[in-house]
């Protein structure tokens, strides 16, 4: 299966040096996006990149993050990505849960594309519980 990897994910892997002291759940993580690397299941959207190479202020460590994800080419988002991540936002918002933009776009991207979510973030493991996309697991 591929996978939308979010922010979270990419930045344990590309922005923390010391695995060593990576958690047992972001080992577990890392260690599956390599997987999804090897086999070219790993994607990612736009607004992912952005966030993950928004707040580096180390120019030298920013080329080197920007790089390190030039391979990987942004999933086609189309107009109808942002209508059903504003009606998935909506029925998350219905059942008390706030999800994030960028978020709710991977929530609405993943289940077009029938893709997984790949991320450990508590906030989007919410919405794609509330929302019960089919084939969208995390």
């Amino acid at each position: 299966m591929k996978f939308l990897v979010d922010t979270c994910v990419w930045s344990l892997a590309l922005r923390r040096r010391n695995a060593s002291r990576l958690n047992l759940e972001e080992q577990r993580l890392a260690s599956e996006l390599r997987a999804a690397i090897q086999v070219s299941n790993a994607a990612i959207i736009g607004p992912v990149r952005q966030e993950i190479l928004s707040g580096i202020r180390d120019r030298a460590q920013f080329q080197r993050t920007l790089g390190l994800l030039e391979p990987f080419a942004d999933e086609e988002m189309i107009p109808e990505d942002f209508v059903e991540a504003a009606r998935l936002f909506n029925l998350c918002r219905d059942h008390g849960v706030h999800c994030g933009p960028v978020d709710i776009l991977i929530c609405a991207v993943a289940a077009r594309l029938g893709y997984g979510i790949l991320s450990n973030d508590t906030g989007l493991a919410r919405c794609v519980e509330v929302l019960r996309i089919e084939g969208v697991t995390l």
